[in-house]
């Protein structure tokens, strides 16, 4: 399991996190900072990253093309990076869950 990290949050999750999901990155290791959002739902699709992001761009259109890029999606306004962090740690089991279940492709964090 390896979590590709969205725009909208902080690069260095990827190397916070790196005791929890090594091999994970941001959109902006990778060279994907200017990528559409399918194309990087494409490259994580591909890879066998789960998306990580803030937002609902890749959310929705999962729903109306039923892509199968796995999405967790961290529904919390302002917040610091370390929150994220500590959000991503405390629902571990949860994603790992969501990695391994063939199809369930969504996990909302609070």
């Amino acid at each position: 399991m390896r979590l590709l990290f969205d725009q909208n949050l902080s690069p260095r999750l990827a190397t916070r996190l790196v005791d929890l999901v090594p091999g994970s990155a941001h959109v902006q290791d990778l060279g994907l900072l200017q990528a559409s959002d399918t194309s990087v739902a494409e490259f994580a699709e591909r890879e066998g990253y789960l998306i990580v992001s803030k937002d609902a761009d890749f959310f929705e259109p999962a729903l109306l093309r039923g892509h199968a890029t796995k999405i967790v999606w961290v529904r919390r306004g302002n917040c610091s990076t370390a929150e994220i962090e500590t959000i991503l740690r405390r629902h571990a089991a949860d994603i790992a869950q969501l990695a391994r279940t063939e199809n369930l492709y969504l996990l909302m964090l609070y």
